[in-house]
């Protein structure tokens, strides 16, 4: 029996030192924020990075029991960056214990390979990101009256759930940028991979910055779900091609998630918060209801969804291209070219002899009497 060969481990520091330890590099260091809670001295500062910051609570004489409300201020971005380091780690986990052990089942090509990684590792997130917002909604009363989207604007104050929802979203979608080089994702994928996370972390940010949580809640939460049934039915036409019945369904609810997008935001942005009460710039309030701000967001808004919907266009067209060019059956040309008496008197001859059909015999020639 012969000995196994090791792989040689690559030099310490070097890329592919970096990529094949970043999982365990990042959970280190994670760790350590979280020992150092253990100890007076640092607990005041790793509790910034575990814990939602800028608490705030209220009584009235109604609700006897205190009302506890947060804020956002600067200490958010050490939050941010702990649940970064946990969203590496946990794709880490789910690219090695799930993803991996599918892919060499199904023994998919480079390209596939890489879309499947993608799919699996968005799929998981919409998930769990769309179930979350849809727990929140579910206690919010703007999902049944949409006039409290606009109504009592700045709507600085926030409960746990939804700050930490928020906090939870910018993480994840930080964290993406760094896995484009931990993941070795293709140069012809980057700019592709790219653009989307760069507008998933403007859009976020922005709704949560100016106070606007309510509307991205309910804008998040069934765009998440159109793009979970995409990426669920392409992993299931990744594991069989004959697998697409996904996709139309995914292509319905994704124009109608559309429209909702653009009556919602048309609706707050140029009816609701035009005609607010307390119009003005503010700050230290959280108000940002100007003119200029209401025209850029919405303007924002609606070329993403310009943009998506060019690209969606564009993607049913190659499919419907791809659908027609295998219904076309493939036309077997068979020419029969006539030959020429000279050329059938040539092939009648075979080296000065005289060649007959199969079939066919020579007419004998009658005898003269002499």
């Amino acid at each position: 029996m012969g000995l196994r060969k090791k792989n040689k481990s690559p030099p310490v520091l070097s890329h592919e030192f970096v990529i094949q330890n970043h999982a365990d590099a990042v959970s280190c260091l994670a760790m350590g924020l979280l020992l150092g809670l253990m100890f007076e001295v640092t607990a005041k500062y790793a509790i910034m990075f575990i814990t939602v910051q800028y608490n705030v609570t209220y009584t009235t004489d109604e609700r006897p029991e205190p009302v506890h409300f947060y804020e956002y201020g600067p200490k958010d971005v050490a939050t941010i960056f702990f649940y970064m380091l946990i969203a590496i780690i946990l794709h880490a986990v789910i690219q090695e214990y799930i993803l991996d052990k599918i892919n060499r089942r199904l023994h998919l090509s480079k390209t596939k390979h890489s879309k499947f990684n993608e799919s699996g590792q968005l799929a998981v997130f919409y998930l769990f990101s769309f179930v979350w917002g849809a727990s929140i909604l579910s206690a919010e009363e703007f999902t049944t009256n949409p006039t409290l989207l606009w109504k009592d604007y700045p709507h600085s104050r926030m409960f746990f759930q939804v700050k930490f929802f928020y906090i939870c979203q910018i993480a994840y979608w930080l964290h993406s940028l760094p896995e484009l080089y931990f993941q070795k994702i293709r140069k012809e994928d980057i700019p592709r991979q790219l653009y989307y996370i760069c507008l998933y972390i403007v859009h976020i940010s922005g709704a949560y910055i100016l106070n606007l949580h309510r509307l991205g809640l309910i804008l998040l939460v069934p765009h998440y779900l159109v793009e979970l049934i995409f990426h669920a039915s392409r992993l299931f036409y990744f594991s069989d091609e004959n697998k697409q019945k996904g996709f139309t369904l995914w292509a319905l609810l994704f124009i109608l998630a559309r429209l909702l997008t653009l009556t919602l935001s048309v609706l707050t942005f140029g009816f609701g918060l035009a005609r607010a009460e307390n119009p003005g710039f503010s700050i230290a309030e959280g108000n940002f209801n100007i003119l200029t701000l209401r025209i850029s967001c919405l303007a924002a808004i609606c070329l993403t969804q310009a943009w998506m919907m060019w690209k969606f266009i564009n993607f049913q067209l190659k499919k419907w291209r791809e659908h027609i060019q295998n219904q076309i059956p493939k036309k077997t040309t068979n020419i029969k070219v006539k030959p020429t008496r000279k050329e059938s008197s040539k092939a009648n001859f075979v080296n000065g002899a005289v060649k007959f059909e199969e079939g066919t015999s020579p007419r004998k020639r009658k005898s003269k009497m002499l």
